[in-house]
């Protein structure tokens, strides 16, 4: 079944704060729902294994994902692969590109994805649903994770 997803978010932080989060494994690992494990490979890739429910459906995924037309800190692209065992599969990709906003960065992302396997079966509008929120709490927490650097030191 295939997938695809695209929006924007406005984070209050400039470009080059955006572009370092983004290609910080451990503000990665916090911000993505259900991470569990997530390292930087030798190539400058991920290794990643994260918990995801989708409808009744939950599986632990293990997958690989590659960066590509990397343009600091203007964006990259994303593939990946993932398999869930008997719950599925994903892979796919995504475009992600970061324009300054005054004093902040929007990020905008378009997805394609392909998934199979058991998951496949719950039906489209339940995985675009499920997709959609847990893009939407990546990018609440990677907001936060963002925003963090900015604030004033504490006594």
């Amino acid at each position: 079944m295939a997938m695809t997803m695209n929006g924007s978010v406005r984070l209050g932080a400039g470009r080059e704060a955006v572009w370092a989060k983004l290609n910080d494994p451990a503000v990665l690992k916090a911000c993505i729902p259900g991470c569990e494990e997530l390292e930087q490979t030798e190539d400058g890739g991920f290794r990643a294994t994260a918990k995801i429910k989708v409808g009744p459906v939950s599986a632990r995924f293990k997958g690989r994902v590659a960066l590509s037309d990397l343009d600091p800190p203007n964006g990259y692209r994303i593939t990946g692969v993932g398999e869930g065992g008997i719950a599925g599969f994903a892979k796919g990709g995504a475009v992600v590109v970061l324009q300054e906003d005054g004093d902040g960065t929007v990020l905008t992302y378009d997805v394609e994805a392909q998934i199979g396997g058991k998951i496949a079966q719950l039906g489209q509008r339940l995985i675009n649903g499920s997709a959609k929120k847990i893009a939407d709490e990546f990018f609440d927490n990677f907001a936060k994770a963002v925003s963090e650097d900015r604030r004033p030191p504490t006594a």
